[in-house]
C-alpha cells in the first residue's frame, strides 16, 4: 500500500476540515479553498504562525498557495502562478467574471485587470453587464465578498477505498489510521471528542461464503466493529491500539475492499490547562486508557470493577462486575470518596480485604485468639442489617492488633447461633475474623 495520505484519503475534505481550525469563514471557489483569516491573526499570534501552523508538515498536499487583501486578489494570483504580482498587472482569464467575454476584452486591448479597471465604468456596465463591475470592486476590496461559507458536518463518515484487496484484518490497521488522520482533522475544527467510533469493512461478495444482515447495497457483505471511551478523547494513538487490539481477534471471510469509519458519539471538550512546571507532564496512559486497552485484549468479562451497593452488611456493600467505558463515567476514586461521606465517622475503620466467608476464632478466657491474643483498638462499630431480605445480621465490629498478623477487622455476634440455649454465654460471644488492613 502507498504512504501517500492523499491517495487514501479525500484531501480537498482533509482540507476544508484543517481549514476550520483556524476560522470559521472557508469556501470553496471552483478547485479552491478561500480562508479568511484577519478576525483570527491575533489568537494565534499573527499571520505568519497562522500560516506555519496551517501549511505544516503533516498537512496534506497543496498545489500552491497565494494571499492577498481580497479573497478575488488571492485567488487571482493563486491561478497566475504569480504570489506577489501587483493586482493591476493580473491577466484578465484569472477573474472569473471576464472569462465569458475574454475575446471582446482583447479586441479591445484589455488583458489586464488594470486596463479593464481604466475602461468608462458606465460602459462596462452596459457592455458586458453590471457583474463584471461589481467583481473588479470587490477585487480591490471596494465592494464586500460574499461566498457560501463550509460548515462541518454533525456525524464524521468517511470512505477508503483499498489499494489491494486485504485479507488479513490486522492490516486493516494501516488503513483505518488514515481514516483516524482525517476524523482527527474533524474533531480538532469542531473542538469535539470522541467517545465512541465504528469502523465497517466491505468485503469482496464473490470470495464471501456468507451474506451478513447487515450487506451493503451493492451486495457486498459488511463486517463492523465498535470501539467506545470513557472519556472523550482526540488521542488518535490510544484509538488506533484499541482498534488494533479488536482487529487482532476478527477473522476475516472474504478479503476487504473498502473501509468505513463514522463517529456514533462525540462531546464538546473544554481546553487543557498546562502547567509552567517541566516536571508537571503526565507520562504514560491514563487509568481509563489502561482499562480500555486490557479490555480489548483479554476481554469485557476479564476486566472487573467495584460497584458500591445501598446495603449495610459488609459483604454486601460492593459486588465486582465487568469493566466498560459507560462505568468509568464516574471516577471510581470520586465514588468511594462520595460514599465514604455518606457513612457515619467511625464507619470510617474499614478493611482493605474483605474474606469471602467470616473466620470463627477461638476464645481464652472470653479474649479473641488469632496466632495468639488479640488486642481490640477501636470499637464496637455497630451493625444490625437484613430484616427486610430475612437474613438478619446483629454484629459488632472492632479493629483488633494481631502480634503475628497486624490489623485484623473483627467482629462479634449479638446473638446465638440458631439451636444454641440463650443462657449460653460461650455461643453468644462468638468471633469472627472478616477483614485485614494492609
Amino acid at each position: 500500500m502507498p504512504d501517500d495520505a492523499a491517495t487514501l484519503v479525500d484531501s480537498h475534505a482533509a482540507w476544508v476540515w484543517r481549514a476550520l481550525q483556524f476560522t470559521p469563514l472557508v469556501a470553496q471557489v471552483e478547485q479552491s479553498l478561500v480562508l479568511e483569516v484577519s478576525h483570527s491573526e491575533r489568537l494565534f499570534g499573527g499571520r505568519a504562525l497562522l500560516l506555519q501552523r496551517l501549511l505544516c508538515a503533516d498537512a496534506p498536499a497543496l498545489q500552491g498557495t497565494a494571499q492577498g487583501s481580497s479573497a478575488l486578489l488571492a485567488l487571482a494570483r493563486l491561478w497566475a502562478a504569480a504570489p506577489d504580482a501587483a493586482i493591476g498587472t493580473l491577466p484578465l482569464h484569472t477573474l472569473a467574471a471576464a472569462r465569458p467575454h475574454l475575446p471582446t476584452l482583447q479586441r479591445l486591448g484589455c488583458s489586464t485587470w488594470g486596463q479593464l479597471r481604466a475602461l468608462p465604468r458606465g460602459g462596462v456596465a452596459r457592455r458586458f453587464g453590471a457583474g463584471l463591475v461589481d467583481a473588479l470592486d470587490c477585487a480591490y476590496g471596494q465592494r464586500p465578498e460574499l461566498y457560501p461559507w463550509l460548515t462541518l458536518p454533525d456525524v464524521f463518515e468517511a470512505k477508503l477505498e483499498l489499494s489491494a484487496a486485504v485479507e488479513s484484518a490486522a492490516a486493516l490497521l494501516f488503513g483505518a489510521r488514515r481514516l483516524l488522520a482525517q476524523l482527527l482533522l474533524w474533531l480538532r475544527a469542531r473542538q469535539h471528542g470522541v467517545l465512541a467510533l465504528e469502523l465497517l469493512w466491505d468485503l469482496d461478495a464473490r470470495r464471501s461464503n456468507a451474506r451478513h444482515t447487515d450487506a451493503h447495497h451493492n451486495g457486498s457483505a459488511q463486517g463492523r466493529m465498535a470501539v467506545r471511551t470513557a472519556q472523550a478523547t482526540q488521542d488518535m494513538q490510544h484509538l488506533q491500539r484499541l482498534l488494533g487490539e479488536q482487529l487482532a481477534q476478527v477473522t476475516l471471510p472474504a478479503p476487504v475492499l473498502y473501509l468505513h469509519l463514522r463517529t456514533l458519539q462525540t462531546q464538546r471538550m473544554g481546553g487543557e490547562s498546562h502547567s509552567l512546571l517541566p516536571d508537571d507532564v503526565r507520562k504514560g496512559d491514563s487509568l481509563h486508557q489502561t482499562l480500555e486497552r486490557m479490555g480489548a485484549r483479554l476481554g469485557a468479562e476479564q476486566v472487573q470493577c467495584v460497584q458500591p451497593q445501598a446495603r449495610h452488611c459488609p459483604e454486601q456493600m460492593q459486588v465486582w462486575q465487568p469493566w466498560t467505558p459507560q462505568r468509568s463515567a464516574t471516577p471510581m476514586q470520586r465514588v468511594a470518596s462520595d460514599a465514604m461521606h455518606t457513612l457515619p465517622g467511625d464507619a470510617a475503620l474499614l478493611p482493605t480485604w474483605l474474606l469471602q466467608q467470616p473466620q470463627p476464632l477461638t476464645l481464652k478466657q472470653q479474649c479473641p485468639q488469632y496466632h495468639g491474643p488479640l488486642t481490640l483498638l477501636a470499637g464496637p462499630q455497630r451493625v444490625e442489617t437484613g430484616w427486610l431480605e430475612g437474613d438478619v445480621a446483629l454484629r459488632d465490629y472492632f479493629v483488633a492488633h494481631s502480634a503475628q498478623a497486624g490489623l485484623l477487622w473483627i467482629y462479634r455476634e449479638r446473638l446465638a447461633a440458631s439451636g444454641q440455649k440463650k443462657t449460653s454465654t460461650a455461643h453468644k460471644l462468638r468471633w469472627f475474623l472478616h477483614g485485614l488492613f494492609a
